[in-house]
């Protein structure tokens, strides 16, 4: 049986070409330290790290690569950013679409005294700007942070124009990128973003175990690091160097992880994202259309293609949706998400609380014919029980 991936929005399959090699070659051929060793290796791993952080700046429209942080993922970056901004006292503003690498920080920051507001989002997923800027005005705010597309549904939230809201209330802007980085645009100096956090192994097509955040100065200013230990510099002093990234690079670092993102990055800069985000929104076009179709599921989200990333949810209205994504995969090879995707908060706004959705996720390498086969499937369930 053909498999199919469609869960992209999970992590991205296949990688970028080159990705395992790159993480392969470096393990084999080179294998050393950055910032320790005094010798022409680490020297030249160094300065690939660097062009890594370059091409995370050109990526997100920001111009200093010694303010890219990397970390373990995106969800050991976004827990940086909140546990080591927000203190007993303050407030912050988030949406009802977050994932739990927002809502679980926040919620163990509420229990530590930071007061925390949920913006509640319509019922396809959307965030309106009144009633955010009615949440910043009636109180003093220290930090928004809003993700950009829900990985549950696709919306995208206007993190542009939420930016601008935020700052005129004085509050700093967080954006969680996770299922836009490399597929949508983001212009992190032009649009005025204190922070962009970034999973490598999504929509950059890096590996897994890599990711980070991008940070002005004037907000780095602001955070305690979390982790505290070696960096190869200013080794003299048991206080954390306060410049960065060194200020939030404690220990060893994923150099692997970041040889197979520079992979990635090379081909997302030689591609461009345009064609990418093309080719994925045309089988994001297809999944919508043919599931439109079907009386026995209920599409989740926006109707359309517009304001929406490459995910597609589908509540099943006569069956378990657990059952039927393991039909899908046991009986025709489409492999799916079912459940509340690290997501309560967000299917509560939907309405697919507590059952979940199915979720497809399209990558720019998905074909037609792989889409036309999960329509066909799909379509096959929901007849079977109707």
């Amino acid at each position: 049986m053909k498999k199919i991936y469609l869960d992209n929005g999970s992590t991205s399959f296949p990688k970028a070409p080159g990705v395992g090699a790159a993480m392969g070659d470096f393990i084999e051929k080179v294998g050393v330290n950055i910032a320790r060793g005094g010798y022409e290796e680490a020297y030249c791993a160094a300065e690939r790290v660097l062009e890594t952080r370059e091409m995370l700046c050109r990526l997100f429209g920001f111009d200093k690569p010694e303010n890219v942080i990397f970390q373990s993922g995106i969800t050991a970056g976004l827990n940086l950013i909140l546990k080591g901004f927000l203190r007993p006292g303050m407030r912050v503003i988030t949406s009802s679409m977050e994932h739990n690498a927002v809502m679980r920080p926040l919620h163990q920051m509420g229990e530590a005294g930071v007061e925390v507001q949920v913006v509640p989002c319509e019922a396809d997923g959307s965030l309106p700007l009144p009633r955010l800027e009615q949440a910043l005005a009636a109180k003093k705010t220290d930090l928004v942070v809003l993700t950009h597309g829900s990985n549950v549904c696709g919306t995208l939230l206007p993190i542009r124009e939420a930016a601008a809201l935020a700052h005129r209330y004085g509050a700093f802007f967080v954006v969680d990128a996770a299922q836009t980085g490399g597929v949508f645009p983001i212009e992190m100096k032009a649009w005025d973003i204190d922070a962009v956090a970034f999973a490598g192994h999504k929509g950059l097509l890096g590996p897994q175990g890599i990711g980070g955040f991008l940070i002005t100065t004037e907000f780095s200013k602001q955070i305690e690091p979390l982790l505290a230990g070696g960096t190869g510099s200013r080794s003299h002093e048991e206080t954390m160097p306060a410049f960065l990234p060194d200020r939030f690079e404690a220990g060893t670092q994923n150099l692997p992880g970041i040889m197979g993102l520079h992979a990635a990055l090379s081909y997302l800069e030689q591609e461009t994202l345009a064609p990418i985000r093309a080719a994925k929104q045309q089988r994001t076009r297809e999944l919508l259309e043919g599931f439109a179709a079907i009386d026995g599921v209920r599409l989740v989200g926006k109707p359309g293609l517009e304001g929406r990333t490459a995910v597609v949810s589908v509540d099943f209205k006569h069956m378990d949706n657990a059952e039927a994504a393991f039909l899908l995969e046991s009986e025709y090879g489409i492999m799916t998400r079912c459940g509340l995707h690290c997501a309560p908060r967000a299917h509560q706004t939907l309405g697919t609380y507590p059952q979940g959705t199915v979720r497809f996720a399209p990558g720019h390498t998905t074909t037609a014919e792989e889409t036309a086969a999960a329509v066909k499937a799909v379509q096959a369930i929901a007849k079977a029980r109707p």
